[in-house]
């Protein structure tokens, strides 16, 4: 894979006025060099640094648990053109776990962080609780695997409501490290990219309303607890930072306040917008803009010179 230096930053990409249309979905073979990076790598916001960057402790076990499970569902669709969808999806998904682990052992772990604990963690939630159990009927399975499915659907709401954030906030303007922008951006772009693959494939395995709510009361509260533990984790673990819950709570809100960090309202509107009738992934971010940025990220061009 082709090394990218981040010598530039790309310049802010904004919404385009006109929707590209349907994309056809692929992995960009990228690769990020964070020998540079500063564990605090937001300037003047070491807690929000760590915020974002727990995000690294979540992202390869979850994606490869995305990857797994459609792999699984894939020989179950009829529709080539859902499948063709379901393979560029996995493909992207597959590059983010490998570019977010990455940055478990090649910066997390160089600055005093040791992830293991948490790996453990997160591998045995993925790997074990959420996969599928062999002496289960085959009925049963099934039956899973669309909960599975509508699990993930739930999940990639929350992506692309990051995936938006990641497009549109001010870590440029406080003086951001490049490569941990763009290898977050990058990563957002494509989550607005593909935000609709999962929602149809979980409607083509079978709809409805209190399935929806289900999976989404339960991602909500999943994510809530795993992003709460893993901010503290970082948080306890930074050797240069004196951790306190309630310092987290405010260095938050002023993260938050300064554009570095979403805003829990606007995270509780796009939760609320998931339960409307007429909901569907696209209204979340601009797909014009998530091509432009893709177009335009440093590492996606390092990789097709």
């Amino acid at each position: 894979m082709t090394q990218s230096t981040h010598t530039s930053k790309p310049a802010r990409i904004t919404p385009g006025e006109h929707d590209p249309g349907p994309v056809s979905l692929h992995a960009r073979n990228v690769a990020f060099d964070f020998e540079a990076t500063p564990l605090h790598w937001i300037p003047g916001h070491p807690m929000s640094s760590n915020v974002i960057s727990m995000l690294n402790l979540l992202l390869p076990e979850g994606e490869r648990w995305f990857v797994t499970t459609y792999n699984e569902a894939l020989p179950l669709v009829a529709d080539e053109e859902l499948a063709a969808t379901m393979r560029g999806f996995i493909g992207q998904e597959a590059m983010h776990a490998e570019a977010h682990d990455k940055v478990l052992w090649d910066f997390l772990d160089r600055h005093g962080v040791d992830p293991r604990p948490f790996q453990r963690q997160m591998q045995w939630l993925f790997r074990k609780a959420l996969s599928p159990k062999q002496s289960w009927s085959e009925e049963r399975r099934k039956k899973d695997l669309v909960e599975r499915l509508w699990l993930i659907a739930a999940i990639e709401h929350y992506t692309a409501i990051l995936g938006d954030f990641a497009l549109n906030n001010t870590w440029r303007e406080h003086g951001s490290d490049p490569a941990m922008t763009d290898l977050f951006t990058w990563h957002g772009a494509e989550e607005v990219e593909h935000r609709c693959v999962a929602h149809d494939v979980a409607v083509y395995f079978g709809d409805g309303y209190l399935r929806r709510g289900r999976a989404m009361a339960i991602s909500l509260v999943g994510l809530l607890m795993l992003i709460n533990r893993g901010s503290r984790f970082i948080a306890k673990s930074d050797p240069t930072i004196e951790y306190s819950y309630w310092r987290m709570i405010r260095e938050y809100a002023r993260g938050a306040r300064a554009g570095v960090l979403p805003t829990l309202r606007s995270i509780i509107f796009a939760t609320f917008s998931y339960f409307k009738p007429t909901f569907y992934p696209d209204q979340i971010g601009s797909t014009a803009q998530a091509v432009a940025y893709l177009a335009a990220s440093p590492a996606a061009r390092a990789a097709h010179p």
